[in-house]
């Protein structure tokens, strides 16, 4: 008798231990929020709202009036508002910081996440260049963090469907030509919020104009493409047709990127008639057309081109929540897009097509 109930004992213990242990493993993402100047925070609000997987614990930003607008808005209690960045951090411990400063305040934000030892997703791009990418770099090697960058065509099932057909099953054969095509008709024209246009038409706080953000987004696909590979030159040009607009910066950039066997090229602009993320790979035996997210079209020997319809995304590839929660939690690995050594790169690609721009000459990238 004594050695049955000591059994129940033990297993009701080992129930119980499981119990916790699950209940730990399901306890939501504690998240942080750094910044509310970009634009795209709040979609990013109203995504962490809507799960039961993640727990908002502090919010950031030094303009106490933005802060309260966005805590009205998004019924954000007071006691997760902050104006210094320290001190949000200090207090609620997040596990991960989710960060929508101007592209100049990345390196500061990964620095002081780094230093606790959380990981960081900020919005595209990493960075304004190759000096605040290193310092990116060194901070996240010496927390042991991970740091993600958040591009909107990442969780694009067309581009998923895009690299099983070239990457996986090889139907294009070699990579020769890709073509990035990345903008709309300009913040202002499309209405931003205030703080937002501020910051982006400012080329010390945005890098530059279209080049920075919409040539991100050729320079992030094009980088996969070609398994991280560094391109052997950067060529660019630069105009301004809203000098009125956007007296500082650029709003139509094209940039050339040379690999040893293939070329990409990138169109950003703030001129288009129309919003258009859309991403072209041509290789030597075919084609591969994704506009937007879920339109793909393919043409390869002995079959005219035709519609694929995009497999869906994992559900740890679904969206940027989704997969920092992954990453944090240890489930999977930055995916090669929001992944650090992907970014490094492309920030190699704009910086080199800024000084192009500025120059008006090939900038052949150091070996």
């Amino acid at each position: 008798m004594r050695i049955i109930l000591t059994c129940v004992i033990t297993t009701i213990g080992l129930l119980a231990s499981a119990g916790t242990g699950a209940a730990r493993q399901q306890a939501p993402l504690r998240l942080a929020i750094a910044g509310l100047v970009h634009g795209h925070v709040g979609g990013f609000l109203r995504g962490a709202q809507g799960r039961q997987d993640v727990q908002i614990v502090g919010v950031f930003d030094p303009d106490r009036t933005l802060l309260d607008g966005y805590a009205k808005q998004y019924k954000l209690p007071d006691s997760v508002l902050f104006t210094d960045l320290g001190t949000m951090l200090s207090k609620t411990n997040p596990e991960a910081v989710a960060s929508f400063t101007n592209t100049a305040d990345h390196p500061g934000i990964v620095e002081a996440a780094a230093s606790r030892r959380m990981h960081v997703m900020m919005e595209k791009p990493l960075a304004l260049g190759n000096a605040d990418a290193q310092r990116i770099k060194r901070a996240a090697e010496k927390g042991g963090i991970q740091v993600l960058v958040n591009f909107e065509t990442t969780w694009y099932p067309s581009h998923g469907s895009m690299w099983s057909l070239i990457k996986e099953r090889g139907e294009l054969g070699e990579i020769r030509k890709m073509v990035a095509m990345d903008g709309h008709s300009g913040p202002k024209a499309i209405k931003v919020q205030a703080e937002f246009l501020d910051w982006l038409r400012d080329p010390v706080r945005n890098g530059a104009g279209a080049l920075y953000d919409f040539g991100c987004y050729g320079a992030n696909l094009m980088t996969w493409m070609m398994d991280n590979q560094r391109p052997l030159a950067v060529t660019a040009t630069t105009q301004q047709f809203q000098p009125e607009t956007y007296p500082k910066v650029d709003d139509e950039a094209t940039i050339l990127v040379e690999y040893s066997k293939a070329q990409g090229i990138i169109q950003a602009s703030w001129n288009w008639p129309f919003n258009r993320k859309d991403f072209e790979v041509y290789g030597q035996r075919g084609w591969a057309i994704a506009t937007g997210g879920n339109s793909l079209r393919v043409a390869l020997p002995g079959q005219p081109d035709h519609a694929v319809a995009p497999d869906p995304r994992p559900p740890d590839q679904k969206d940027s929540i989704a997969h920092l929660l992954a990453v944090v939690r240890g489930t999977t690995r930055p995916n090669a897009l929001s992944s650090l050594e992907n970014n490094m790169i492309a920030t190699e690609i704009l910086d080199a097509a800024r000084e192009s721009a500025r120059t008006r000459k090939r900038v052949v990238l150091a070996r």
